[in-house]
């Protein structure tokens, strides 16, 4: 052999090397996809399927490959493909327990159809976890459902019973206040209704259909209250349930989250309560990643805060942040003719609920009117529980009062002057015509006309103490 035989030779069999090199390369880049692949010629002879093929149809290759498709898979689309020469997608089939789909398109080579391929993708784990998903979303939907049930705010601004100067002006700002998103400071004595306007506050918002959540910072321990307020994850601390949980915080998001009591804080809750305000955003107990959170922040406190920010009780950069709107809910001894009127809407409610009918005779509303009331509106709803417990005929009497407001009232200073007896006689004329005619605009109208004085006249009479 010459040089030149020795250098053509040399040259063909780096092309056929070249030729096996290009088609291993090619195949295994077939057996590493993920999807099964089969490839057949224009006969419908199987020329190659890889191992995703096998583990996905369970047709193993010496059983295929070789050999015509349609003996081995009767049924087979793809001769329709070689035919007709248009694709088919998303052709699904099902072996055992794996259901997968099939694409189906011609090979082309020159404008002619020299064969076909098919690529079949497993659609089992899909499947299963668009199960796991449907489950999970029923069960988000139920847990919705129950926090929107457990986190729902009742109460609306014409709940609040009264039409006294003081509270219909509170009630007004309130209202104002409603139409913002900025956080609001209520305070004002205990038993003045703050988490009734604070409801009333959320049902008149945007934030309505999301939830309201009040925690008392009172009643929860100092070492759990930043774990309910913030939340915690799993193996945050020792009883920590698997999977952690969120705070109220999250819970509130999209709502309104009221927090009652809120100078009963300690400054390190705080401290953690500030960053929240400012970056709307909590980090449960041990964990590194913040949660961003949209909610709205109602605070409240029978505690004056200006005092305790100068002795240092309370953080005044938090004091700042809270008291953005801040609210005064009057005390009931200031709302005058609120009280016999709220008297009366306590009677009717106990009355729907015993199916019995009850009246305060005028001694009673003048002794209820002569009482401080330190516990406000919640201790006047137990004192007309009281009573309507220890009536029989349902009149009733200051005998009918528990003896501790009947003691308070005596041990004020009798009235010795005519004045006074005269005024004491007036309102107890005027309580009496009310419980006549009732208590709206109209029927004091008419009480003003029989008593022949102005109606002006007569709402100052109602406040005189």
């Amino acid at each position: 052999m010459n040089l030149d035989e020795h250098n053509d030779s040399d040259k063909a069999q780096d092309v056929f090397s070249s030729i096996q090199t290009t088609e291993q390369w090619y195949i295994q880049v077939l057996d590493s996809i993920n999807n099964g692949i089969l490839v057949a010629d224009q006969n419908m002879l199987v020329r190659y399927i890889n191992a995703e093929y096998t583990r996905i149809t369970g047709v193993i290759y010496e059983q295929i490959v070789g050999k015509i498709l349609t003996d081995v898979r009767p049924g087979a689309m793809l001769p329709q493909v070689v035919e007709d020469g248009k694709p088919l997608v998303g052709v699904y089939r099902k072996e055992g327990d794996i259901e997968y789909v099939v694409d189906m398109a011609p090979i082309v080579v020159k404008g002619g159809i020299i064969g076909a391929v098919s690529v079949v993708k497993d659609i089992t784990e899909v499947r299963r976890l668009s199960q796991e998903i449907q489950k999970v979303t029923k069960k988000t939907d139920h847990l919705k459902t129950m926090v929107d049930h457990m986190y729902k705010a009742k109460y609306i601004f014409a709940d609040i019973i009264g039409n006294s100067e003081a509270i219909a002006e509170t009630i007004r700002v309130a209202k104002l206040v409603a139409r913002g998103e900025a956080d609001v400071l209520l305070s004002g004595e205990s038993g003045t209704g703050k988490e009734v306007f604070a409801q009333a506050i959320h049902n008149s918002s945007s934030r309505a259909s999301g939830p309201f959540v009040a925690v008392n910072c009172a009643t929860i321990a100092p070492t759990l209250i930043e774990s309910e307020l913030f939340g915690y994850e799993e193996g945050a601390f020792t009883g920590a349930k698997k999977g952690g949980r969120p705070g109220l915080f999250e819970t509130a998001s999209g709502g309104t989250i009221f927090l009652d009591e809120i100078a009963e804080l300690s400054l390190e809750t705080q401290a953690k309560l500030l960053r929240v305000l400012q970056e709307r955003a909590v980090r449960r107990v041990g964990e590194t990643n913040e949660i961003p959170i949209d909610v709205r922040v109602i605070s409240a406190t029978n505690r004056d805060l200006d005092s305790m920010v100068r002795a240092n009780s309370f953080r005044q950069d938090l004091y700042y942040r809270l008291n953005v709107l801040s609210i005064f809910l009057p005390p009931l001894r200031e709302r005058g003719s609120d009280i016999a009127v709220m008297g009366q809407v306590f009677l009717r409610s106990h009355e729907r609920i015993l199916g019995r009918s009850f009246r305060l005779d005028s001694d009673t509303k003048l002794a209820l009117l002569q009482h401080e009331w330190p516990g406000n509106v919640r201790e006047l709803k137990n004192v007309i529980e009281y009573a309507i417990n220890m009536c029989e005929d349902g009149y009733i009497t200051p005998q009918h009062l528990p003896k501790w407001l009947k003691s308070d009232n005596r041990q004020q200073k009798p009235s010795t002057s005519l004045a006074k007896l005269v005024q004491e006689f007036e309102r107890k004329t005027i309580f009496e015509m009310i419980d006549k005619y009732g208590a709206t605009t109209t029927a004091k109208r008419q009480i003003a006309e029989e008593l022949n004085i102005s109606v002006a006249t007569l709402y100052n009479k109602i406040k005189e103490p």
